[in-house]
């Protein structure tokens, strides 16, 4: 195996979550480590956007105590991104300029942190560099709350959001049960095409505090159905507690949120209003009061609400990548394999990118209920143990101390 010697480049991608900034933390430390090989870590300010304007953070510029922060730091802490970079055989603009500065600071590893889209960059990065003829290893990191990666049991950042989304509900359950008899309240939860986010709510239901429904993408949306679901549900309890996924389909396959017709960098449909349409629905056609909730993206920057589990398991997948980086390995993103449920333990593999970008992994069957309105327990198997343990926050005169990255 040859040994490669430079700078590492880091950069992260996409929607943030509440532990992406411990996958830094792992590649940060690991690289600290591997010092004859890796010279310093260089992170792009806002993903790709940071390497195309030469715009970056030097962690050996950085205090050591925003460092040790960045286990505690939600959002990105160097900023992300979504920008999508063109196929270079047709347009090689990007790409010309990424190998000038790849040169001037002599990278030979490089680090994408982030989902679907961004597995899709390093491909793309790594197949342009392999053109040119210019060595360098290039590793994805995932991340998504979306836990909708392929090749991988669960993806960082999906634990904790599932912790927050659970107590969450948990919470609103106890407001709404305060009144002998009050309203549905329809709550919206994150995920386009798979509901592993909103699935999670059924957390709270077994402790007694949860939905008494689900909605989920991997089922088509009936309305009737709905109807009749919270007709039942209601006059049975006079009380209506449900959990909908923003990215609920109707029998014709149209997201019932995209109306604006909006579309991000990566043609995705911005979606939103789920909960706001059907409760308008309950108020206007069925006489019942009703309140929609959105938790939005306060679901993935909860850092109070960490999973400890999430938050180590962050930090390997960032530590093994360095790992397998100068040992020879590229082109790869790093798993999480389980081994076993009870007790949990896992082990770090990688699959080759080119079987992951732009592929998405939603809800087996099994854990739907035959309804299409609920969960299975085979799921509460499968993500109880990723919720587990705290990570408990850095205070300073009551609020959370959260890292601060300096540029020059």
């Amino acid at each position: 195996m040859k040994k490669l010697k430079g700078n590492l480049l880091y950069g992260q991608s996409g929607g943030p979550t509440s532990v992406i900034n411990a996958s830094a933390y792992g590649i940060i430390k690991e690289a600290q480590e591997n010092n004859d090989l890796i010279e310093d870590v260089i992170v792009m300010r806002h993903g790709i956007n940071g390497a195309l304007n030469e715009d970056f953070f030097f962690i050996s510029e950085q205090d050591e105590l925003d460092i040790e922060l960045l286990k505690h730091t939600p959002g990105s802490a160097f900023g992300s991104v979504r920008y999508k970079i063109a196929n270079f055989k047709e347009d090689e603009t990007d790409y010309v300029r990424l190998l000038f500065l790849f040169q001037k600071y002599n990278i030979k590893y490089i680090f994408y942190n982030g989902g679907n889209d961004s597995m899709d960059t390093c491909l793309k990065i790594s197949q342009y560099m392999k053109y040119v003829d210019y060595e360098v290893r290039v590793i994805g990191i995932p991340k998504t709350i979306d836990n909708d990666l392929p090749y991988t049991d669960h993806t960082p950042g999906y634990g904790s959001a599932a912790k927050y989304i659970a107590n969450t509900m948990m919470e609103i359950s106890c407001d709404m049960l305060a009144y002998p008899k009050g309203k549905v309240t329809i709550v919206e939860i994150m995920g386009r095409h798979a509901g592993w986010l909103t699935a999670a709510s059924h957390l709270a239901t077994i402790k007694g505090f949860g939905p008494d429904l689900i909605y989920l993408p991997e089922v088509p949306f009936c309305l009737e159905k709905f109807k009749t679901d919270v007709r039942r549900v209601y006059g049975e309890k006079q009380q209506c507690l449900i959990a909908v996924s923003e990215g609920l389909k109707n029998e014709e396959g149209i997201f019932i949120g995209s109306t604006s017709g909006m579309k991000d960098a990566f043609g995705h449909f911005q979606l939103g209003g789920v909960s706001t349409k059907l409760s308008q629905l309950l108020d206007n056609e069925m006489r019942i009061k009703s309140r929609s909730i959105e938790l939005g993206t306060v679901q993935r920057a909860a850092a109070h609400l960490q999973s400890l589990t999430d938050v180590n398991e962050a930090i390997e997948v960032g530590r093994q990548g360095v790992r397998y980086a100068i040992a020879g390995v590229t082109d790869i993103m790093v798993t999480i394999n389980r081994i076993s449920t009870e007790p949990y333990k896992v082990e770090y593999g990688k699959h080759p990118l080119s079987e992951i970008a732009n592929f998405e992994r939603v809800m087996p069957p099994e854990m739907i209920n035959e309804e299409g309105n609920g969960i299975t327990q085979e799921f509460i198997t499968y993500v109880n143990p990723l919720i587990q343990g705290e990570n408990t926050p850095q205070f300073s005169d009551g609020v959370q101390q959260f890292s601060i990255m300096k540029q020059k």
